[in-house]
């Protein structure tokens, strides 16, 4: 096999500048503190629980009563508990659903659950949870509301931000605020008032991340569970626009299957290509929304995701430079269901098992002009289950394409893996026996800047 160690980033590098004006332009977009926080927790889970809970709806319709919400308990040290059996290092809770029934002690609205028979503050109880047990805490809100009846009336962003104020200032430290774009094709036209809703957030809580109507995590694109084959963390900026991510959300209740097909369209985001013609970059990763079921409230359809779906998840989210927020929605008596329970804690233990039984991790740095090509020897003959890539993305994202060849026993290479974006993190699931490895870089942005590689068995 003709490896063509010469054809690499310190050569050729596929014919692409290494340094000029424009390279310097991409990789001057680097992350904020909390993203770069944000990137060491790169799987979380979705809590969908509500009013839709009670009803069996996805969503609701507008004419939910008080007496409507009919649920008397809830056990949120069972919905950390199995949150964490899956590995998941956050949670992150519907605080209010597009129904616009609170699930806290709110002073904006009698429309709460402490105006129900469970009389239970759920955030503060899942919050106080989470914090016990040492993950993160997130707050879903959804900025279409069609029960308060001064929306889209200039008051309701005086409704919406008191709201807001009080999720990000009663609740303890928050590391993810996440603004639905979806609104029903027949809700009234309003414009949010963003900017404001973004300044809240900045000052109650600045070391959170505001996704997918905001500025700090965009939405993938798709509800299937799937990232690009080159998810790219530096984007042109127009994709931030709140305007933009509503325009291709979803506008009805049954729209969530639409979601679970890939438009090939919007493939490339991050590309020299996409970002030539656009000014103004932007450090913006994509985060991986998905339920374990097929819809986002229970019982969200009958069918369980199986452990290896949900584990080529993982691999397309998290081992694709990308964030996982997995959905677990608990049942009308206020539990995970003992099915939902069981995927997570296989879930957890395929992900533990990545890692568990590492043959070589070496760190990095900033690469020498000698370094178009790194070998790897191992000690023995080693079975082969995964190479770990990431980069230091302090220095942006630079790693454009690259080759993965396995040293086999016999002293041949053998091509593993041909791939183009590290980032974060990439995960290669690799087969067979090995006595060394050989990672050519064949296109970079500038030098590349490896934090670490690993091999695992």
């Amino acid at each position: 096999m003709k490896l063509k160690l010469e054809e690499n980033w310190t050569t050729s590098n596929n014919n692409q500048p290494l340094f000029d004006s424009e390279v310097e332009r991409y990789i001057s977009v680097v992350p904020s503190e909390r993203q770069i926080k944000h990137a060491e927790h790169p799987f979380y889970c979705f809590v969908h629980f509500g009013m839709n809970t009670a009803t069996g709806r996805e969503w609701g319709n507008g004419a939910e009563t008080l007496r409507d919400f009919n649920i008397e308990k809830i056990k949120p040290a069972q919905w950390v508990k199995a949150v964490k059996s899956a590995g998941a290092e956050g949670l992150i809770l519907t605080c209010k659903h597009h129904d616009g029934f609170c699930l806290w002690n709110t002073g904006t609205t009698d429309f709460n659950v402490m105006k129900t028979l469970l009389l239970t503050d759920i955030v503060d109880e899942v919050s106080k949870e989470c914090k016990a047990q040492g993950i993160k805490f997130g707050v879903y809100l959804s900025p279409w509301d069609m029960h308060e009846r001064t929306y889209a009336t200039p008051a309701y962003n005086d409704f919406f931000c008191r709201q807001l104020t009080e999720l990000l200032t009663n609740y303890g430290e928050i590391f993810e605020v996440w603004f639905d774009g979806a609104k029903g094709a027949e809700a009234k036209e309003f414009e949010y008032d963003w900017e404001r809703y973004y300044r809240i957030v900045r000052t109650c809580q600045p070391d959170a991340n505001i996704a997918i109507c905001g500025p700090d995590i965009r939405w993938v694109g798709n509800e299937a569970g799937k990232s690009r084959k080159s998810e790219y963390s530096v984007v042109p900026e127009y994709l931030t626009k709140a305007e933009t991510i509503q325009k291709h959300s979803q506008q009805t209740a049954d729209g969530a299957a639409l979601l679970q097909k890939i438009s090939s369209s919007d493939e490339d985001l991050g590309s020299r290509t996409a970002l030539c013609a656009n000014a103004n970059l932007v450090w913006y990763p994509a985060e991986v929304d998905v339920s374990i079921r097929k819809g986002w409230f229970f019982p969200g359809g009958n069918k369980v995701k199986s452990v290896k779906k949900l584990f080529k998840i993982y691999l397309d989210s998290v081992g694709n430079n990308s964030f996982l927020l997995l959905n677990v929605p608990p049942t009308p008596k206020g539990v995970i269901h003992r099915k939902d329970r069981a995927r997570l804690k296989k879930l957890g233990k395929r992900i533990q098992s990545i890692t568990e039984q590492p043959i070589l991790k070496q760190k990095f740095g900033e690469l020498k002009d000698t370094d178009g090509y790194i070998e790897f020897k191992f000690d023995s003959p080693k079975k082969l289950k995964y190479c770990i890539l990431r980069e230091n993305i302090t220095f942006s994202q630079r790693i454009e394409a690259f080759d993965l060849y396995i040293l086999k026993p016999n002293g041949k290479y053998k091509k593993a893996y041909s791939g183009t974006v590290v980032g974060m993190r990439k995960i290669i699931p690799l087969k067979g026996l090995g006595i060394g490895a050989l990672l050519i870089i064949r296109q970079s942005r500038s030098t590349p800047v490896i934090e670490e590689i690993g091999f695992y068995t």
